[in-house]
C-alpha cells in the first residue's frame, strides 16, 4: 500500500457520524440538515432533457480534451461571466467536478524531488487540498483566516523559508466554509510571491456564482486580466456546474488558464483515464450556454439567507457571507459548549445536524482557527432552513438560562 494514504485524516463527515454515533434524536422533530454542502433545488428541467437525448452517444470512447463545441461554451461562458478571453484549445480543459481536478492537479505539478515541497492552503479549508497535498508526497501549510478581517486568509503569516519550497498554494473563494472573497489587492499579492518563489496558484471558485451583493464575485482569471497578467501565468481556475446549476450528480466542470500547465494537467488526465462521458457533455453545454437559471437559483438563495440570517443573528455571532451557501456562526462563550458538544446536543434535543468549525480546520501553533464555530449549509428549501434556524434560536436559549 501507499504509504503515504496512512497520513490521510478522517473526511469531517466521517467524524461527523462518529461524533453522533449513540445519539437519539428527539423524535418529536424531524430532521432537518444543514451539515452537507450538497445543492437541494431542482435540476432545472434543460438539463436533464438535454442529458437524455443525448443517450445515443455512449457508443464511442471520449476524448481526454472534451468536445470542442464543449470548450468553446466554457470559454464564452468566461467571456460573458469576466469580460476576457481564453483560448478554448489551449486554455481550458472539462474536468468531472472540481473535487477530482483539485485533487488530480495537485499530482500533476508537485515536483516530489525537492526536499520537503510545501503547499499552502488556507485554514479552515475543503480537506480536498490537504489530502491531494499529502498523496503527492508534499507537506501541507496552513494559513489562518482572520475573522477581524472577514476571514481574508493571513498570507502575511507564511513564513519565507515555507514559500521558499511552496510549489503549490490552493485558494478557495469564495471561501468555504466562510463565504469570503478575495479582493484584488490580495490577488496582487499572491501573484508577486509567485513571480517571486515560481509557484502555481490553484483558485477553487465552485462558490463563484451564489452571491448576495449586486457585484458578482472577482475570479482569479479576472483578477490576473486587471493586473496586466493576460497569460495567466502559474493561474489555473476551478470552476463546477455542481452549485450553479444544481447538479452535483452530474460532476462536471473545466479549469482554465496557464497554457503550458492545462497543457501538462491534460498529459495527466489521458494517463489517469478521466474524460468526461459523452452525455455530460452535452448536459454541460446546455448548462453552460444558460444563465436564466443562474439567476433564479441566486435569488431563491438570497430569499432563504434574508429570511434565516437575522433570525440566527439574535442568538449567534453571524452574518451574511460575501458568497457561497454556508453561514459560519460562532458559538457563544455563555454556552460553555465546544462546537463539537454544541452540534452534538443540538441533534439530539432539536433534530438539527450542523457541521462543527473545528472538523473544517487543522491545529497550528495551539490553535484550530474553526474551533467554537458551526458552519450551516442552507440548500434545503426555504421553510426547512427557517424552521433549523428557530430550533437553533430555542436550543440556544434553552442553553442560555
Amino acid at each position: 500500500m501507499n504509504p503515504l494514504l496512512s497520513k490521510l485524516q478522517p473526511y469531517p463527515f466521517e467524524r461527523l457520524r462518529q461524533l453522533f454515533a449513540g445519539v437519539t434524536p428527539n423524535a418529536h422533530y424531524s430532521p432537518i440538515s444543514l451539515g452537507i454542502g450538497e445543492p437541494k433545488h431542482a435540476t432545472p428541467e434543460f438539463i436533464k432533457t438535454a442529458l437524455v437525448n443525448s443517450l445515443g452517444g455512449l457508443a464511442g470512447y471520449p476524448a481526454t480534451a472534451g468536445e470542442p463545441r464543449l470548450r468553446e461554451a466554457m470559454a464564452q461562458w468566461i467571456q460573458r461571466r469576466y469580460d476576457l478571453t481564453v483560448d478554448p484549445a489551449t486554455q481550458i480543459l472539462p474536468v468531472n467536478g472540481s473535487r477530482e481536478a483539485l485533487f488530480a492537479f495537485a499530482q500533476t505539478v508537485i515536483d516530489p524531488r525537492w526536499p520537503t515541497p510545501a503547499v499552502v492552503c488556507p485554514n479552515p479549508f475543503y480537506q480536498i487540498y490537504e489530502g491531494a497535498a499529502l498523496l503527492a508526497g508534499a507537506e501541507p501549510y496552513f494559513a489562518p483566516s482572520d475573522p477581524a478581517r472577514n476571514f481574508a486568509v493571513d498570507w502575511d503569516s507564511v513564513p519565507t523559508d515555507i514559500w521558499a519550497r511552496t510549489q503549490l498554494i490552493f485558494v478557495c473563494s469564495p471561501g468555504n466554509p466562510t463565504g469570503a472573497v478575495m479582493p484584488l489587492d490580495e490577488w496582487k499579492k499572491l501573484f508577486e510571491l509567485s513571480d517571486r518563489y515560481g509557484f502555481i496558484i490553484a483558485s477553487d471558485e465552485c462558490y463563484s456564482e451564489i452571491y448576495f451583493r449586486d457585484e458578482p464575485p472577482l475570479g482569479g482569471l479576472e483578477a490576473a486580466k486587471k493586473l496586466g497578467r493576460d497569460d495567466f501565468k502559474n493561474l489555473v481556475a476551478f470552476t463546477s456546474l455542481s452549485k450553479r446549476s444544481n447538479v452535483p450528480g452530474l460532476r462536471s466542470g473545466f479549469v482554465a488558464g496557464d497554457a503550458a500547465i492545462i497543457k501538462q494537467f491534460l498529459l495527466y488526465r489521458t494517463y489517469h483515464g478521466s474524460a468526461m462521458s459523452p452525455i455530460v457533455q452535452t448536459a454541460s453545454i446546455a448548462a453552460w450556454n444558460d444563465e436564466a437559471h443562474v439567476v433564479e437559483n441566486r435569488v431563491l438563495y438570497r430569499k432563504k439567507f434574508a429570511q434565516v440570517t437575522p433570525i440566527l443573528a439574535g442568538v449567534l455571532e453571524v452574518a451574511l457571507p460575501d458568497a457561497s451557501f454556508y453561514l459560519w456562526a460562532r458559538v457563544p462563550d455563555a454556552l460553555g459548549l465546544s462546537d463539537t458538544a454544541f452540534a452534538k446536543e443540538l441533534l439530539a434535543q432539536y433534530n438539527v445536524t450542523v457541521l462543527p468549525g473545528s472538523y473544517l480546520a487543522r491545529d497550528v501553533a495551539g490553535a484550530n482557527p474553526g474551533a467554537q464555530r458551526i458552519r450551516m449549509a442552507l440548500v434545503a428549501d426555504a421553510a426547512e432552513c427557517v424552521e433549523a434556524a428557530l430550533r437553533i434560536v430555542n436550543f440556544v436559549q434553552s442553553k442560555s438560562k
